[in-house]
């Protein structure tokens, strides 16, 4: 498993960095490897004729990407720990709700690394404390290759998705680690505590 931390990206060139690295594990050219990063603020949107989640979709104030994964609207940002996972599902027995369950549980097991009791919610995706949504998952696959992944928020400040409904879900509150633990956590510092989940995840079931 290869991680790279890309600092501060802007939107396409993530996308773009992820599509070279598809094209690449489908010829068996790299190997598995997740992308760790911060983006400029952007809302993104899986490629669906139903836009309501973004609300004002004319007057928001940053950018709208519809891209290749499943979902409503979400917002990514700086203060946003992002993970893009390219790993090629064949040998993981091409399970996709496996797959998403995995992303989950990595998720929680490294909110429970800052003392946060996380979980799942029925019939929704992603990471919860309680009913406030930590991380949101999104994932693409191409030939049983995958992309994109998750957002996991980290700093206090969540205003990125006031102009939006957040996933769809009307009333949804957003939460950060920063908020949860009650100080402040750097995104170096989260990213440091995924790398070694995932990690951990590999070693012990060969799969996330």
């Amino acid at each position: 498993m290869n991680f790279r931390w890309l600092g501060r990206v802007s939107y396409p060139d993530g996308l773009k960095i992820q599509e070279n690295l598809v094209a690449q594990r489908q010829r068996d050219e790299v190997g598995d490897t997740v992308l760790l990063l911060e983006h400029e603020p952007v809302y993104t949107i899986g490629r669906t004729r139903d836009h309501s989640s973004l609300r004002a979709e004319d007057s928001l104030p940053h950018p709208v990407y519809e891209i290749n994964r499943g979902g409503q609207a979400t917002f990514h940002g700086p203060g946003q720990l992002v993970g893009y996972l390219i790993l090629d599902l064949n040998p993981l027995g091409r399970d996709l709700h496996h797959y998403l369950w995995s992303i989950e549980s990595v998720l929680m097991r490294l909110a429970s690394d800052f003392g946060i009791e996380a979980g799942r919610r029925e019939g929704l995706t992603g990471v919860w404390v309680e009913n406030r949504k930590l991380a949101s998952i999104g994932v693409g696959v191409r030939k049983w290759v995958t992309m994109h992944g998750f957002g996991l928020n980290v700093s206090e400040d969540l205003s990125g998705y006031d102009a939006i409904t957040p996933c769809g879900i009307a009333g949804v509150t957003m939460t950060s680690l920063s908020r949860e633990c009650g100080r402040t956590i750097s995104v170096a510092e989260a990213a440091e505590a995924v790398k070694k989940r995932i990690t951990e995840a590999f070693s012990q079931e060969v799969k996330l």
